[in-house]
């Protein structure tokens, strides 16, 4: 477990290396504000924008997770307790009026940049 990164893992820079290359600056690795006890991957903070680079297997990803075969009912709860606890940090997120944007860590890093420079330039009116 402690071979685990909680940042900067391979998705993550690729889709910040972009962005930044695309002259976007942002915050890493950050609480959006305070009253949420969480840390975003990517924070655009006057934009009041999230980004989150999901691991499929830490997230359960609906297209790539694959149950352990072994502690099932360690992984299962923990996993289980994972989406709840991100479920629970967009709805307090968006009604304090931040956009949230989840990347899985399989999506394509361009794609993934491009959601987010979007998001970015309606919230900042810089089209």
């Amino acid at each position: 477990m402690q071979a685990n990164k909680r940042r900067d893992t391979k998705p993550e820079l690729a889709v910040r290396s972009i962005l930044h290359a695309r002259g976007l600056r942002f915050r890493v690795d950050s609480a959006p504000f305070k009253g949420v006890r969480t840390r975003a991957d990517i924070v655009f903070s006057k934009a009041k924008i999230a980004v989150f680079v999901d691991g499929c297997f830490w997230h359960g990803c609906p297209e790539h997770f694959i149950s352990p075969k072994t502690n099932v009912n360690y992984w299962s709860a923990k996993i289980t307790k994972n989406r709840d606890r991100d479920e629970r940090v967009d709805r307090i997120m968006l009604e304090a009026g931040w956009a949230v944007i989840h990347i899985w860590e399989h999506e394509d890093p361009e794609s993934a940049a491009d959601l987010v420079e979007r998001s970015w330039r309606s919230r900042t009116g810089r089209n």
